[in-house]
């Protein structure tokens, strides 16, 4: 069966989706695993937006910004995005998902500069949203590029806090969450082009719990800048069906997102 490992990286999303769930969904593959778990496993799950946008079904034609008018037409609730945070805030947002430019072996995630911040050799976007949903959400799923430069030891700079670091203070981990205020939450998965990654919440680090089909652990190993740690039952990872891939080109035909 043929796929793209951005289609690949769509279908690992949509299953970390749980039914009923209230899903803080973004933009590019996010949006499509949003509407792969709305026609597949979790038909009751609501897809919140940083515009400001609930909606309980995918918007019927594809977006390109979150802003766009097919993504307000038919939404449940068209408000700010202070609404939306504050859902995160209050507790009721079960998973968020974002990006990021560098991420760590504690889900720390790096979306500011590359190098010294304050000359940096390179100048990132920012937090945008995405601090917000790393600190509330009560599930983080991260979607990333795989390679060396972008999985490291220790990211230049943190934007997203994941479980912190190890220090004269404490552990890193849940615990280290607590200390600084975010209790409960943290990321739960880290979705690569290679692999998928869960979280081991005592100690903060990512654990690796698949390698997509046609690579290795050796591969994967190669392309990260930590270590790798192993679960017990680590696997390959179960690659689409033929109904997963029909929904998602049905929702991406011309292949912006996934190609």
């Amino acid at each position: 069966m043929d796929y793209t490992p951005q289609e690949l990286m769509v279908v690992c999303a949509a299953r970390q989706i749980q039914d009923g769930e209230h899903v803080f969904v973004g933009m590019r593959l996010p949006l499509l695993a949003f509407a792969l778990a709305k026609r597949t496993h979790a038909p009751r799950c609501l897809g919140l937006f940083e515009a400001g946008i609930l909606r309980d079904e995918p918007a019927a034609e594809l977006l390109y910004t979150m802003g766009d008018a097919p993504n307000i037409t038919g939404a449940l609730w068209a408000t700010g995005t202070v609404k939306m945070i504050g859902l995160m805030a209050a507790g009721d947002v079960q998973l968020g998902f974002i990006g990021g430019a560098e991420i760590d072996r504690y889900g720390n995630l790096n979306t500011t500069a590359i190098g010294n911040w304050q000359k940096p050799a390179v100048r990132l976007p920012g937090s945008g949203g995405a601090a917000d949903i790393a600190s509330l959400s009560q599930r983080l799923a991260i979607i990333m590029q795989h390679d060396r430069r972008r999985l490291r030891e220790k990211v230049d700079y943190v934007t997203s806090p994941g479980y912190g670091y190890p220090g004269e203070e404490g552990p890193a981990g849940a615990a280290w969450r607590e200390r600084v205020g975010l209790p409960g939450g943290g990321p739960s998965a880290l979705i690569t082009t290679l692999a998928v990654f869960g979280f081991d919440r005592e100690n903060g680090e990512a654990v690796l719990q698949s390698f997509h089909p046609g690579t290795t652990v050796e591969e994967v190993q190669a392309k990260t800048g930590w270590t790798l740690r192993l679960a017990d039952d680590y696997t390959e990872t179960v690659p689409p069906s033929a109904e997963e891939l029909k929904v998602i080109r049905e929702c991406d035909p011309q292949g912006k997102w996934t190609r």
